[in-house]
């Protein structure tokens, strides 16, 4: 089991520790519920030091990514920009979701989800060849700061960092002293990522915590992103799967000659289902992953759910016939007991406000 230069930070802070993809994590810090609301009406803080930076440079790094990637990192015209993208295969299935920054002419860095991360750059690495130079980071560890007052209290606690971060507009980078802070995060709330040396990260985790960020652990962290419709890779999307089956589509830059891995494939695939959301509308229980779902245009299947604590209800994302539309009342088998559920259009929360 791996373990982040935090490790020891949250062990004395009295956190439930769990294993999550081959990493030793923090599950919560007593309550789960508690750090939810924290990220949503102040600022939570979480270890993502898990993730993997990937630093991409060399002559051909643009051509590479052009080609390895299915967005279009050509529209990063601004050094400072960043972009999401799925990574393909040559089916044309969802392999892993990423976020790519330009840091300069031939200099990108991308992060890498925890559970595939070696094998994202396994995939990579062939195509780069000897067009770019991938160089994984594990001497960096992260931190997500996110929440309303997620700039107020980053700004607070890591003064050095304020010019920066008061600059940084929504998924912008930069680069301030050996720190790299990027405007993104996984929350559907403001907040701010911060890539720096292993070293580093006890430091600015106590200094967070004493400017009031509350830490929070991979519990609150999911149902966050559900409340906010992100996809969990393993769940919401994988290789079986192209974008338009996993909401994904719109990361998928099909404008113009550019070959890329997957395109051939794309052009040839049709999406037989969608994914969108569930609200539970009787009690009885709690949306779950795999609970089978019925409607007027045939079956589906929860991909991820769990209880909303914004909502106060649960929620799902549920991979359905592609026929289906919001609106639509569908019925979720549950302990052998059909329950109704209403069918949305994800997010449900978004920088705290309800959407549905």
């Amino acid at each position: 089991m791996q373990r982040t230069p935090l490790h020891a930070a949250h062990a004395a802070a009295g956190a439930r520790l769990v294993a999550f993809a081959g990493w030793e994590m923090p599950l919560h810090y007593g309550s789960q519920i508690e750090e939810h609301h924290a990220v949503r009406r102040d600022t939570g803080l979480f270890d993502t030091s898990h993730m993997l930076a990937l630093d991409i440079e060399g002559a051909g790094a643009t051509a590479f990514l052009r080609y390895a990637l299915a967005n279009d990192v050509a529209r990063l015209a601004v050094p400072g920009k960043a972009l999401y993208s799925c990574l393909l295969a040559e089916d044309g299935g969802v392999l892993d979701d990423l976020i790519v920054y330009f840091l300069g002419e031939n200099r990108y860095r991308a992060v890498l989800n925890a559970a595939t991360a070696q094998a994202d750059v396994d995939w990579l690495a062939p195509l780069a060849a000897a067009r770019a130079n991938l160089r994984p980071r594990r001497d960096l560890a992260m931190l997500a700061v996110q929440g309303p007052r997620a700039a107020e209290r980053l700004g607070a606690a890591l003064a050095e960092l304020r010019p920066a971060i008061e600059a940084l507009r929504p998924f912008s980078c930069a680069e301030a002293g050996g720190t790299f802070v990027a405007r993104t995060g996984y929350t559907g709330e403001d907040g701010f990522e911060l890539l720096l040396p292993a070293g580093e990260a006890v430091p600015a985790w106590e200094r967070l915590l004493a400017a009031g960020a509350r830490p929070c652990g991979l519990g609150a962290r999911d149902t966050l992103r559900l409340e906010a419709g992100m996809n969990l890779n393993g769940q919401d999307m994988d290789p079986s799967l192209v974008p338009a089956e996993c909401a994904l589509a719109w990361t998928v830059a099909l404008d113009g000659e550019r070959d890329f891995v997957g395109r051939a494939a794309l052009e040839r695939r049709t999406a037989s289902r969608r994914l969108l959301g569930l609200v539970l509308e009787e009690r009885g229980g709690v949306l779950r992953p795999h609970l089978a779902v019925r409607g007027a245009h045939g079956e589906g299947v929860i991909t991820s759910g769990s209880f909303s604590p914004t909502l106060n209800a649960s929620i799902a994302l549920a991979r359905l016939p592609a026929a289906s539309v919001p609106g639509e009342r569908v019925q979720v088998e549950l302990r052998g007991k059909p329950l109704a559920a209403r069918v949305v259009k994800p997010p449900f929360v978004r920088n705290g406000k309800i959407l549905i």
